[in-house]
């Protein structure tokens, strides 16, 4: 009795799922947006590793002094 009323519950929602009107046509309004780039005369310093996450292992390797052991 319980696989009959749950196969009918079941069949009753995805047929009015199918019944519902999806003709509805949306349109979308195109936005333009302007972008100014500026050059700048900066000079930057880029460092040069020998190895290449050299700096990601310097940054995540940082010890503090909760990390330390403490004698009793």
């Amino acid at each position: 009795m319980k696989t009959i009323i749950t196969l009918i519950f079941v069949l009753f929602i995805g047929l009015a799922a199918q019944a519902q009107d999806a003709k509805i046509d949306t349109k979308v309004d195109a936005v333009e947006v302007i972008v100014e780039v500026s050059e700048a005369n900066e000079t930057s310093v880029a460092r040069l590793y020998k190895f290449k996450n050299s700096s990601v292992k310097k940054a995540l390797s940082f010890r503090t002094k909760a990390n330390k052991a403490k004698l009793a």
